[in-house]
């Protein structure tokens, strides 16, 4: 057997729990990124060999529904949904999901909602959920989540306060015999996924470095930002209120970061003057986000909306498609494990 196959047989024998567990040729999840990971990236990447998941963000049931469908149209490949825990509309985009018989629901943005693992898990799919600690960790596989995504603080969106590399070695030691385990945030080349893999992870997540995949909708002005910008580019938000849980956002410096400040004070002072309660106030930043997102992504207005980017960006460096972003992300893999066996 010759280095190259010792690589690629190595990777193979690394992701073969995450293969088995997604239903896909390679252990790699796509981030969901509201407005980018709609049914042509994620059809894309499913088709590719990797796992295509939908963002359904702040999409109505119906909505989901459409998108749903139209993920089948492109791909009879697996490919999941990512619902926002905080979603009024949670258990409804369940059952949409159980109506489609969507085989994988992520579940992201805090601790899950009484019986909404129990009412995914009914319809015969398997719960994704984030854990952005261990003690949430252990909880999660305690409630019966089927694998867990650890992202660390270089990702894009929403982001805690821990870095990837932190994380992965404090998680996987505890937690990774007992359930698949993807490792998330600041992942753009191949040796650092081989690097995860032997350290017990099932596989990985990236988003960043999908964004200017050929197939990715959004706009062209969006993409040139990505290929223009520096790992240094992507920043976090500011909390500038205690009271108000805003999870900071990892994105591309512009004057909408400076913008989403002034909405902060705006709803900080509405509670001041007892005009919003704090769950109101909690989902004006939500839908801020999701517009300015929306602005940036759709309408290309890359001044004064949301750049969300993980710290991986500058790896991101041509337009491609979905298949050889993954293809060459093996091969770099395959070659790091290649050279261990030397």
């Amino acid at each position: 057997m010759t280095n190259a196959s010792i690589g690629a047989e190595r990777l193979a024998r690394r992701m073969a729990r995450g293969c088995e567990f997604l239903g896909s040729d390679t252990a790699i999840l796509c981030g969901a990124m509201s407005w980018v990971s709609e049914r042509n990236l994620v059809a894309a990447i499913s088709n590719a060999g990797g796992f295509g998941v939908i963002a359904c963000g702040a999409m109505t049931p119906e909505l989901l529904d459409a998108e749903i469908t139209g993920t089948k149209a492109l791909t009879d490949k697996p490919f999941g949904v990512n619902l926002i825990t905080m979603h009024p509309a949670l258990f409804d985009l369940i059952d949409v999901c159980g109506r489609h018989r969507v085989t994988h629901v992520v579940l992201a943005g805090g601790l899950p909602p009484k019986g909404s693992l129990e009412a995914i898990k009914a319809t015969g799919a398997k719960v994704i959920a984030f854990a952005p600690a261990l003690a949430l960790a252990k909880k999660l596989i305690r409630s019966g989540a089927d694998a867990l995504v650890i992202e660390g603080m270089e990702a894009g969106g929403h982001i805690g306060p821990v870095s990837t590399s932190v994380l992965a070695q404090e998680m996987l030691p505890e937690v990774a015999e007992q359930v698949p385990v993807f490792v998330a945030g600041g992942i753009g080349r191949g040796e650092a996924i081989a690097g995860y893999l032997d350290m017990g992870a099932a596989g990985v997540q990236l988003g960043t470095r999908f964004v200017c995949a050929t197939e990715s909708i959004a706009h062209p002005a969006f993409k040139k930002a990505f290929l223009r910008a520096s790992a240094r580019d992507a920043v976090a938000s500011v909390q500038i209120d205690a009271r108000l849980p805003v999870i900071p956002v990892r994105a591309l410096k512009n004057a909408g970061g400076e913008l989403f400040t002034a909405k902060q004070r705006e709803v900080a002072q509405l509670l001041d003057e007892g005009s919003v309660a704090m769950a109101e106030a909690q989902l004006q930043i939500e839908h801020y986000w999701a517009g300015a997102l929306r602005r940036a992504v759709i309408d290309g207005d890359v001044e004064h909306g949301s750049l969300m980017a993980g710290q991986s960006v500058g790896m991101v460096t041509k337009e491609e498609p979905a298949a050889e972003i993954i293809a060459t992300l093996m091969a770099e893999a395959a070659q790091a494990l290649e050279k261990r066996a030397a």
